[in-house]
């Protein structure tokens, strides 16, 4: 090797698999189902170890001496990164806001509830522009606190901190977020190739912000929210504003939070454009590895805070930039504004025949007066009459605004925690806020022998009972912890009516366990679940093996008025492979729709093929269909599933565009039909080695212990008060 390297100059290592030039697999088969989404935060990943545990670690910190501690960075300026005015609270807040802001309600991903942001494609987005640089001025306290305190933690209490050391008020902060060690490639940002692309690429229709492509929320890749300078950067305020409504709804905040939020986040801090931006270096993944993970080198930068180049607009929103004051609203409203240009040749609005006095200082140099700007996100608030009509309330009544800016501060940073059970630590606000999903603790001192007998007894068949308790967890998504059994709002609208769920069975079966939930003092969503479990321990011993599924009581019953019904839209199932069920024919295949739904569940391929393998022997298909269920012997959980898929006497013969028939290679002869969401077991080399291991004649009791693992992990993956 080393006399051949000499000779030709050529590497002594395998070349190209880890850099740009390697191709992938996906590269030369980009039609196979790519299945790296339910495995990318494995064990292997993680620095900490398999049995590292963040709530205990939580316990060794010291809240208060890390808060004192925050409160001295906030003003203690850095030579290598000045800040502006002093006073690092505006650069803390955008990083705490962009690390949050990337939440999507449509799919739950997005959100700062990871440290996300410390990865590609976030910690190079344009919109996040030297945001590398606050997390580098955070280091200290996390090299000091260590692992009492995650990144995703430490980033967002940085915002909260920077606000209260501006002088609000803040609604309270929970800590409780787990760090990930790579990027979360399970997120789709967007088709795009090339960065701030026209939005038009990601809308039906720019004009209607509503057509914009689900699960999408900003308006352009590699933002957060919408462009600063207008649609496709053409300012027209009131376009702007429609934007603006649709971008923060899909965020789920509804028209005052977002106006309290552009209001308050603008209140404080500036915009950086005084100067070149194409003098720029690349950001952080583009950038030399001398340069140690930071990006957009300014080398026009001097050492002044004021020379800051970072979105290309200018300026400070605020006379008192520092402060949380009114001050963003007396100068919107008390100045007519016109459209100018940055130094970095950036459209923003600037006041007319504005008064010295209110004009803000320079970043740097305090002797020195600035002009104040407004970025049409900012006028939308002044000239759309609902916004406009929000702010008025806002001005006539100040602290009426800095309390719903501290709860919509407060929503921005915690939305994806899930419920209150997640919070931890002594600021956590005393107030159950709806959109939290609060759910009552149950019972958990009652008699679950004679539950599971009165169940076993009445009549409801293993099919009824399994597929009701699915559809009351399935909901679940690890992406923000909504959904899921506890709480049994699958009895409640709008989840009873939903057609996944199969409205008339559902009503059917909760008729009858409704009455034995009361009769025995149990929550109906613990009857729900133990109602499934019975099913499973019948269709186990139908199969010859005696199993006790595990249960853990104390699930609760929400109310109506504890459920936010709108927001729960989201969370209606339009596809379930478990069930077989596809409702419409969508652009996305089958086989992929199920491996998103499987990867918001939380679980591996390897679960994902023992429980559809066994649902399928169970009958728990939507509307009863035969499609996979390869067995003569339905409501046994056996593993006929898995031996007649890949029985290599058999063939499969296309009917549809997803449907298929089995038919006996010999005879000709029809035996089971099938959907994609079957026959991808088969084809795909990865699941077929999974298939295959539960196809053996030494599996079947491996199979159902496997079963029952993960329907118990699917049960209980929303008991946030087991952990």
């Amino acid at each position: 090797m080393d006399a051949k390297v000499e000779k030709t100059g050529g590497c002594p290592v395998m070349h190209g698999g880890n850099t740009e030039s390697g191709a992938s697999v996906m590269d030369w088969w980009p039609k196979s189902l790519n299945l790296d989404i339910l495995h990318q935060h494995d064990t292997k990943t993680n620095p900490l170890g398999k049995d590292f545990n963040y709530r205990d670690e939580l316990k060794k910190l010291d809240v208060e001496a890390l808060k004192k501690d925050m409160h001295a960075l906030m003003t203690e300026s850095q030579d290598w990164w000045p800040a502006d005015y002093g006073h690092y609270g505006g650069l803390m807040i955008r990083l705490a806001w962009h690390s949050a802001g990337s939440y999507r309600l449509a799919d739950g991903r997005g959100g700062g509830g990871t440290g996300n942001i410390r990865f590609a494609p976030l910690n190079s987005w344009p919109d996040n522009g030297n945001l590398d640089k606050a997390r580098r001025l955070l280091w200290p306290l996390k090299k000091k606190y260590g692992n009492a305190v995650s990144w995703a933690d430490l980033i967002l209490l940085a915002g909260t901190i920077a606000y209260e050391s501006m002088g609000l008020k803040t609604f309270g902060f929970g800590f409780g977020r787990e760090d990930i060690w790579g990027p979360e490639t399970d997120v789709y940002w967007g088709a795009e190739k090339e960065w701030l692309a026209p939005s038009d690429e990601r809308y039906e229709d720019v004009g209607k912000p509503d057509t914009m492509e689900n699960p999408l929320a900003a308006v352009q890749m590699g933002l957060i929210y919408v462009n600063p300078e207008g649609v496709n950067g053409q300012s027209d305020p009131l376009k702007t504003a429609a934007q603006v409504r649709e971008t923060f709804a899909r965020m789920a905040m509804n028209d005052e939070e977002t106006a309290a939020l552009t209001a308050g986040g603008h209140t404080v801090g500036k915009a950086h454009g005084n100067g070149d931006a194409g003098a720029l270096g690349a950001e952080p993944e583009g950038a030399e590895i001398e340069n140690q993970g930071f990006g957009w080198i300014n080398p026009n930068m001097g050492g002044k805070a004021a020379n800051s180049v970072t979105s290309g607009i200018e300026g400070a929103w605020t006379t008192n930039p520092t402060k949380f004051d009114m001050g963003y609203f007396e100068l919107l409203f008390g100045y007519e504004w016109e459209l100018t240009k940055s130094p970095a040749g950036a459209s923003q609005w600037q006041p007319v025949g504005i008064k010295e006095e209110h004009m803000p200082v320079d970043a740097t140099d305090p002797s020195v007066r600035r002009m104040p700007m407004m970025t049409d996100a900012d006028m939308a608030m002044k000239v759309d009459p609902a916004y406009r009509a929000i702010c008025e309330k806002f001005m006539a009544d100040p602290e009426y605004f800095k309390d719903t800016f501290a709860r919509a501060w407060f929503k921005l940073t915690h939305r994806d925690m899930g419920p209150k059970a997640c919070y931890l630590g002594p600021d956590v606000p005393q107030e159950e806020l709806i959109w939290m999903d609060p759910v009552p603790a149950g019972a958990t001192n009652y008699d679950v022998g004679a539950i599971k007998s009165k169940i076993a007894a009445s009549g409801l068949s293993i099919s009824e009972l399994v597929s009701t308790a699915w559809d009351s967890a399935r909901t679940y998504r690890q992406s923000d912890k909504r959904g899921g059994a506890n709480g049994a709002r699958i009895r409640l609208a709008p989840q009873k009516d939903w057609e996944g769920n199969e409205p008339a069975r559902l009503a059917k079966v909760l008729g009858v366990l409704e009455p034995i939930a009361a009769e025995y003092g149990a929550s109906v969503a613990d009857v729900i679940v133990l109602a499934g479990n019975v099913g499973i321990e019948k269709a186990a011993k139908a199969a010859g093996f005696d199993v006790s599924v595990p249960f853990a009581p104390g699930r609760g019953d929400a109310t109506d008025a504890q459920t936010d019904a709108p927001s729960f839209d989201v969370l209606e199932p339009i596809h379930d492979g478990y069930r077989n069920w596809v409702k419409a024919d969508y652009v996305v295949s089958p086989e992929e729709l199920m491996l998103d739904r499987t990867q918001l569940m939380g679980l591996t391929a390897s679960e994902m093929t023992v429980l559809v393998g066994g649902m399928r022997v169970l009958g728990t298909n939507h509307g009863g269909t035969k499609h996979g269920v390869f067995t003569d012997r339905e409501g046994a959980l056996t593993t006929d599933f898995f031996v007649n898929l890949t029985d290599m006497a058999n063939k499969w013969v296309p009917t549809g565009k997803n449907s298929y028939e089995l038919q006996d290679r010999k005879s000709g002869a029809t035996k089971w039909s099938a959907t994609r969401m079957d026959l991808v077991f088969g084809s795909n080399s990865i699941l077929r080695a999974i298939a295959e291991v539960y196809a053996q004649d030494d599996a079947k009791e491996k199979f159902v212990k496997d079963f029952v693992a993960a329907w118990t992990k699917v049960m209980n993956a929303d008991r946030f008060d087991l952990a």
